[in-house]
């Protein structure tokens, strides 16, 4: 405990007595100086006993005494100590009553204490307040050690911490999830801080910020956990007042510990990286029984089961992402949906392969597992983001820097099928990117129409030069060759049921038909030219963004 004013009067061999403040005895005393200067505040730094002779205060002048009182007060002296028969020989008036009208304690000191008396008392409790925070800082630190070398590992160390501060600490991982806390009741409390985490895990760690709790009264501090550009996760610790020595040193040790068991080696995560890679290739190239031998014990179980491949890019507008690697301006978009994934994965025990490539990101999850639950709900996120957004060109939503991705995401598949299924998520992703979607699934792009295929500036650019000739003619008002060319082919070449729908003559749709092969140069016998050219009329008349 901090040494006191009320410690000092206890003090027998000191002598003090309490002439004014009785009622703030308690407050700490961080060090006794002795000043016969006018004005001692410049030289002060607050919590200090001031020790005086009024060598040049006129201390039985009440304004000048009261003047010097309420200054010394104001800047943080918490009492006066002054000795009695040295220039007065007993304690004056005015310096009583003005020490009582700031509430200052004023202790008498007796001439036979001298002031390097106090001094030395407080110099000696302060080195004994010192000794035990740093005492108890290494007692903790060790308690803390064996707690995270301990079965229950990060949520024992969190127990001994949350005790060790009379308080509440939790632990978040690299997406900003609360993955435990202590006690039970504090994974609440600490929920409501994913805003100051996220916040912080933007900046490059190791990094800290101090927070208050708006529903409660405690202080809480936030320690990004990680050695790299990139916060490997989020220590919070909730007080009730601001730490002290001994917490301080509690708190840097778990710190020191989490990181150690949050933070893998780099050689290890290049391992694992490459690993992951040369098993996607060996699976894309039809090679599944070796992909099986290499993936082992770290992807074997994923490859056991029905998996996803999941094929992800920033859209545009967006910095590309360095893959899992947070860029220069923080965290990337794919790095959140690497973050993501891989949290989710660890909170269940699944296995998840992902693979930078170049500006994409290729993963494979375990089907109906929480990685791709993950994955779903990270994009529906961004795409709830960018729904908020002004919309620009074709009506879709404009990016933002670090919100806008495009996911596409196979049918269930094992090793023999990788390669297919690898195709079927860059046909959703390429879906995904014309739709403004966030995500789209391969059994939409299957079960759907193909018109949204054709909402796309070169199938428009297409249809456009292949019709041109077709509208010019049209513009002269020698004819209507396109919609008579819309009517014949939603009527399959039917002569009567077209020209009733456009209300013309039989032989008049039969000319009309044959200027569209003159001026075309094709034959509407064709399959593909009918073919072709029903998709240019369907991709001109389809919405922009549809």
């Amino acid at each position: 405990m901090p040494h006191t004013l009320a410690s000092l009067v206890n003090h027998t061999a000191l002598k003090l007595t309490v002439l004014a403040g009785e009622e703030r005895l308690e407050a700490p005393v961080r060090w006794a100086h002795a000043s016969e200067l006018i004005d001692p505040v410049p030289y002060m730094e607050g919590g200090e006993l001031l020790l005086i002779t009024a060598l040049k205060l006129d201390a039985e002048d009440a304004e000048a005494t009261r003047r010097y009182v309420r200054r010394v007060a104001e800047a943080g002296v918490v009492g006066l100590g002054f000795a009695v028969g040295v220039n007065y020989e007993g304690v004056p008036q005015p310096l009583v009553e003005a020490a009582r009208e700031q509430g200052l304690p004023l202790l008498g000191v007796p001439r036979r204490t001298p002031f390097i008396a106090i001094s030395k008392a407080v110099s000696a409790a302060v080195a004994a307040d010192q000794y035990r925070a740093v005492t108890a800082g290494f007692e903790a630190q060790r308690e803390l050690t064996r707690a995270a070398l301990s079965a229950e590992g990060p949520a024992e160390l969190l127990a001994r911490l949350a005790a060790h501060l009379d308080g509440w600490a939790a632990l978040y991982d690299a997406s900003g999830a609360v993955v435990a806390a202590a006690p039970d009741w504090a994974a609440r409390r600490a929920a409501r801080l994913s805003d100051d985490v996220g916040r912080l895990r933007e900046r490059p760690a190791p990094a800290s910020s101090v927070v208050s709790d708006t529903d409660g009264d405690d202080r809480v501090e936030l320690q990004s956990l990680g050695t790299g550009r990139r916060a490997r996760g989020v220590l919070a610790v909730g007080t009730g007042a601001p730490l002290g020595t001994a917490g301080r040193y509690a708190v840097h040790s778990a710190v020191a510990l989490l990181t150690l068991t949050t933070e893998r080696s780099r050689a290890l995560q290049d391992a694992e990286q490459r690993l992951g890679d040369a098993v996607l290739k060996m699976l894309l190239a039809g090679e599944p029984d070796h992909a099986r031998a290499v993936a082992g014990r770290l992807y074997g179980g994923l490859l056991d089961a029905p998996f996803r491949v999941v094929v992800a890019e920033p859209v545009a507008g967006e910095e590309p992402s360095s893959g899992v690697t947070a860029g220069a301006g923080g965290v990337g978009v794919l790095d959140g949906l690497a973050d993501a994934m891989d949290s989710a994965a660890a909170r269940t025990g699944e296995a998840v392969l992902a693979v930078p490539d170049g500006d994409r990101l290729i993963v494979l999850v375990a089907d109906g597992g929480a990685a791709a639950d993950a994955c779903a709900a990270y994009a529906a996120e961004a795409e709830a983001r960018a729904g908020a957004r002004p919309r620009g060109r074709a009506g879709q939503p404009e990016a933002a820097h670090g919100e806008g991705v495009a996911v596409g995401l196979s049918a269930p598949t094992g090793p023999i099928a990788a390669a297919n299924a690898y195709r079927q998520a860059e046909q959703a992703l390429s879906v995904a990117r014309r739709r403004g979607r966030a995500l789209v699934e391969h059994e939409d792009v299957a079960a759907g129409s193909v018109l949204p295929l054709l909402a796309d500036d070169a199938v428009r650019a297409f249809a456009d030069g292949l019709l041109r000739a077709l509208r010019e003619h049209d513009a002269t008002g020698r004819g209507d060759l396109v919609a008579s060319l819309r009517a014949w082919l939603a009527r399959h070449g039917q002569w009567d049921a077209a020209a009733a729908d456009l209300g013309v003559h039989r032989h008049t749709l039969r000319y009309r038909m044959r200027r569209v092969e003159e001026i075309l140069g094709r034959s509407l016998d064709d399959a593909d030219v009918r073919m072709e050219l029903w998709l240019a009329l369907k991709a001109t008349s389809a919405p922009q963004g549809e």
